[in-house]
């Protein structure tokens, strides 16, 4: 039975109608309290000494705790222990979580907070990546991936270059803020109910801090409103703090952030400050590439350093470069720790060398183009990273060939500049950018999932797995999955809430792998299942004359058939029936875990990545030279999802993820004041893209007739690499830019690409002209 390519999302019709149950919806108690955290209003400090009485004394507050109160660890840091639940002594970023309330209202708790007496002594902070940099401000040791002789290269060089791109950072902005409610139960057990990308992270951490076992605390979540990385480890702070209220005061505690709070407390996308030097040939060649990746991890480590290694992952891009070094440094400042964020440092990689691409174009007078193609990686030579891994299935020549045409890139391009020449004011701009981006954990252990599946005897599924649905459309794919494994109508199919009591030591649903690694357990479970079912139906068949074997069993079309005689057949509803009265189980657990991943971080070698994901975009832009602003012509997309499972959902998440990458590149800017206030924390100060921000035409295709080998079911990741397809219109927009001097200048330009930046680019380009 084949599920149709366009199954709507599972939860859509409750999503539309209002009935999908988000945390804040959660019906849970008369007595549920309310949960608030009082935070530092300094960025570095230490704390003295504070009294909490007139706090306590405040009518309808029912806790008040400090660092003093937690039972178990002070500690929350997903990989290392650098990051405390509470303030015992040293204050390192405003925003920081310094004491909880619980009170039968919200108001009740803002009314005691202020009530806290507090003494702090007040440091001096390090705010800015730069002055981290010049104070050597180092979190961890630097990483480093090397190949060839970069340093002979360079020496035999016909041409080099060097610079340097500022990235900046970027707010998850999900719709669901932080959200977390705890319910203690009998003796020692607590249930949370939370906004989290990792719910076995989350019982790990509580249970840490509660100084319980794992087996006493239970985590579920059935939805988030979006996440984007922000709820892989940002969710467990708010889950301890719940967990450590309810457990004070006996009762269920909710902790929901409102959008302000949760944007001053949370952590960003790493902002990046790269620099780089490259080797290149008249043709456009590159030789060699030395580059340096400085990111800003914020007050504590988090997921710093893994994001620092994909950024340097990704630093080739879809390109050969033979001789490449990079070193990767991670710097800690007086900023709420940074995060994960869709792409997990992948972006900031590219961003880099997409830079050095069109600066050698713009020096050699080349469309950007043909150095793209000159420089990519080939099927049977140049086809090694400089980490090692060999890139098979390569889809750059099908995507390029299929993009060009549908795009009409060369006859356009002409269109633009004669459009150019001829308009003083609005200037336009055209790129063709590519994507490759590696899927799997590069914490090689992490890939793997597990999953319990239930049939019932009325021939209904339970689906468990490991995964969180956070709107990509997760479960629906699940759904799909299990339906044609199990060869019937998805309608009998139900994928559960996410919990740690019924598929425990699972994974974040991250790093684009949710159906990859679910998807497989699923399978595998259901493998087991149908080997249980397949000899009581054959046994039933064979009471005829012909023998049936089980291999011959299939399940199809909601039957149970032998394949050889297909008149031979039952329900799977009878199928399932007999099962139950031959006493075999009807339940199973699947698991899967990623083949042949393997990575050397002292010798920067290794194969960290299960397969790739290519994509291509070309985007045609207009500015307003007077203003900065731009607007979107058209973008044309071809992407490679392997054998779509869900071309719908696949398509949506092409359109999200290249919207969202506009917002990091063009409109999305954090502003901190000198004492180290984030400025704009709210939807009136913080520009996340908006309709009028989209491509007027938005072209999206996928790759079809190249299913993935060794995969389910031959489908691809999809959920990162759409983002970075938006470097298309960035520098589309470094395009028009460049055009108003006629390209004989490299224009200033970093990201996010403002309307500010756009104009400050324009005006550096006119006085060079008047200079020259």
């Amino acid at each position: 039975m084949k599920a149709p390519e366009h199954t709507k999302h599972e939860s859509a019709a409750l999503h539309v109608s209002g009935q999908a149950l988000y945390i804040d919806d959660l019906a849970i108690s008369n007595e549920l309290h309310h949960g608030f955290v009082v935070t530092s209003k300094i960025a570095a400090g230490q704390l003295k000494a504070f009294n909490l009485d007139k706090a306590m004394a405040v009518s309808g507050v029912v806790a008040v705790l400090s660092y003093k109160d937690i039972p178990g660890e002070n500690q929350m840091g997903p990989v290392i222990k650098d990051e405390p639940v509470l303030v015992a002594n040293e204050i390192e970023f405003i925003g920081q979580a310094m004491f909880l309330i619980a009170a039968e209202t919200i108001d009740i708790a803002r009314t005691a907070a202020n009530l806290i007496d507090i003494e702090i002594k007040e440091h001096t902070p390090i705010l800015t990546l730069e002055e981290a940099i010049e104070k050597n401000h180092l979190l961890h040791p630097p990483r480093k991936i090397e190949c060839g002789n970069t340093q002979e290269a360079f020496a035999n060089a016909e041409l080099t270059l060097e610079g340097s791109l500022k990235s900046g950072a970027q707010e998850h902005w999900y719709l669901e803020t932080q959200s977390c409610i705890a319910v203690p139960g009998e003796a020692n057990e607590i249930k949370i109910y939370s906004s989290t990308q990792h719910p076995s992270e989350t019982q790990e951490i509580v249970a840490d801090v509660l100084a319980l076992d794992k087996m006493e605390v239970e985590v579920e979540a059935r939805r988030l409103g979006g996440a984007f990385g922000g709820k892989e480890t940002q969710g467990n702070h708010v889950a301890a703090w719940t967990a450590l209220l309810a457990n004070a005061c006996g009762k269920p505690v909710k902790i929901r952030l409102n959008r302000d709070e949760d944007q001053k407390m949370t952590g960003k996308r790493h902002p990046f400050l790269s620099k780089y030097k490259v080797a290149y040939t008249k043709s456009g060649k590159i030789t060699a590439a030395s580059i340096e990746l400085n990111a800003n991890a914020g007050a504590s480590t988090d997921l710093s350093m893994a994001i620092l290694e994909r950024a340097m992952f990704h630093a080739d891009n879809c390109y050969f470069i033979p001789n490449m070094k990079i070193v990767g440094k991670a710097y800690k400042t007086n900023v709420p720790s940074n995060t994960a964020f869709r792409g997990f440092g992948g972006p900031q990689g590219m961003a880099v060398i997409e830079t050095i691409v069109d600066r050698i174009a713009r020096e050699l007078k080349i469309d950007a183009a043909i150095v793209r193609n000159t420089n990519y990686y080939q099927h049977s030579q140049n086809n090694t990273t400089h980490y090692n891994q060999l890139i098979e299935n390569n889809r750059l020549a099908i995507l390029e060939e299929q993009l060009l045409e549908s795009s009409q890139y060369f006859e356009r391009r002409k269109q633009v500049n004669t459009f150019n020449q001829q308009h003083q004011f609005i200037k336009r701009g055209l790129a063709l950018t590519p994507v490759k981006f590696g899927i799997s954990f590069t914490t090689s252990f992490l890939n793997q999932a597990g999953a319990l599946v239930n049939i019932y005897k009325d021939g209904s599924v339970l689906v468990n797995h490991g995964g969180i649905e956070m709107g990509q459309g997760l479960h629906t794919k699940i759904k799909q999955i299990a339906a044609l494994e199990l060869g019937i109508d998805i309608k009998h199919i139900k994928v559960n809430a996410t919990n740690t009591a019924k598929v425990p030591n699972t994974s974040a649903t991250a790093a684009s792998s949710g159906s990859d690694l679910n998807g497989m357990a699923v399978k595998n479970a259901m493998d087991k299942l149908k080997n249980r079912i397949a000899p009581i139906a054959a046994n039933y068949f064979n009471k005829e004359l012909a023998i049936t074997k089980v291999d011959d069993i299939h399940f199809k079309n909601d039957w149970v058939i032998d394949s050889k005689h297909p008149k031979r057949k039952i329900t799977f509803k009878e199928a399932v029936m007999k099962a139950y009265f031959a006493q075999t189980s009807l339940s199973a657990t699947g698991f899967y875990r990623t083949p042949n991943i393997h990575y050397d971080k002292a010798k920067g070698k290794g194969k960290p990545f299960h397969y790739y994901a290519f994509g291509m975009a070309v985007s045609e832009v207009s500015v307003d030279v007077l203003t900065g602003y731009h607007k979107i012509i058209r973008t044309d997309i071809v992407h490679d999802a392997g054998k779509s499972i869900n071309e719908s959902l696949d398509i949506g998440q092409i359109e999200g993820g290249f919207v969202q990458g506009l917002g990091w590149l063009t409109t999305e800017e954090c502003k901190w004041d000198s004492k180290g206030n984030l400025l704009n924390h709210s939807p009136d100060t913080y520009k996340i893209p908006g309709i009028n921000d989209i491509p007027k035409e938005f072209r999206i295709s996928l790759l079809k007739g190249y299913p993935n080998p060794n995969t389910i079911r031959q489908s691809k990741a999809v959920g990162e690499p759409p983002f970075m397809l938006a470097f298309s219109v960035w520098l589309a927009i470094k395009d028009a830019i460049s055009a108003t001097n006629d390209h004989k200048e490299e224009p200033q330009f970093e990201i996010p690409a403002t309307n500010e930046k756009i104009i400050l680019a324009i005006e550096q380009l006119r006085l060079s002209d008047k200079s020259n």
